[in-house]
């Protein structure tokens, strides 16, 4: 009597292949939309100012006024593929990486 009932109060049995497809989609759907949120506001952003840094570094040229990542405020006296030569005071060159130039400043008057 209560094996008939307890039958009775189950799910029944998925019915092939057809069954089983929407509900492993519906299970997945949560992790596709924290995807599409992540690449929406972390992924796509970061991409874009990467590709605006690789610009501005390859449109660096003589006696712009740059900004380091360390804080250098300089002048750049040479520019190189890889390197550029700053002046930051009279008579003080350096020489690093252009990667590490973090803005060329348009406000020029910041001496």
């Amino acid at each position: 009597m209560f094996e008939n009932l307890a039958w009775a109060m189950g799910a029944p049995p998925p019915s092939g292949q057809a069954a089983g497809a929407p509900d492993m989609f519906m299970s997945f759907l949560p992790l596709i939309v924290i995807f599409a949120i992540f690449y929406l506001l972390l992924i796509r952003p970061q991409q874009k100012k990467a590709k605006e840094h690789r610009e501005m570094l390859g449109n660096i040229k003589k006696g712009d006024k740059v900004i380091t990542t360390g804080g250098l405020y300089g002048l750049v006296e040479s520019v190189g593929d890889n390197t550029v030569m700053l002046k930051i005071s009279e008579n003080v060159k350096v020489k690093l990486g252009k990667t590490f130039i973090a803005t060329v400043r348009i406000n020029q008057e910041e001496d």
